[in-house]
């Protein structure tokens, strides 16, 4: 992999997710930023799920889906996001029903734009970025109840 990265000023890289961006403590989208798009990005693709819910709730839970995200170094302002497991159109914070969980933020720079409709989910979007993935970075954070 390149120089892609994905950051945010609220939490580094594997630790707390701050409260306030949990599903039931405000559901504040965390700020993120991106550096390092490689050359010919034409849209940047976020998703962010739950890979520690399959034991809870029998599957990796999607909290996030976001796509033709202009690759500049703010991700905010989203115009193209899709449906989460809470059946919601945006951003669904962490909701650890058991434990502390991790959350994974998965970004994608793409050399296309993506041709999808806000109902769509994770794998309409993994799908529609096949052939397209120039590079990708994650950004981890844990949260607990």
């Amino acid at each position: 992999m390149g120089d892609l990265k994905l950051t945010s000023s609220a939490f580094s890289d594997g630790s707390e997710i701050p409260r306030e961006c949990g599903y039931k403590n405000g559901n504040k989208q965390p700020p993120l930023t991106v550096s390092g798009t490689p050359d010919g990005t034409k849209s940047l693709a976020l998703i962010m799920d739950d890979p520690d819910a399959m034991g809870a709730v029998g599957k990796v839970w999607v909290h996030w889906v976001a796509w033709n995200i202009d690759p500049t170094t703010e991700l905010e302002n989203l115009t193209a996001e899709g449906m989460t497991d809470f059946g919601e159109v945006g951003y669904g914070g962490p909701a650890p029903p058991d434990k502390r969980h991790t959350y994974v933020f998965k970004l994608y720079a793409l050399d296309s734009m993506l041709d999808l409709s806000s109902e769509s989910t994770k794998a309409d979007v993994e799908k529609a970025m096949e052939g397209h993935i120039l590079e990708q970075a994650t950004l981890t954070g844990t949260y607990a109840p």
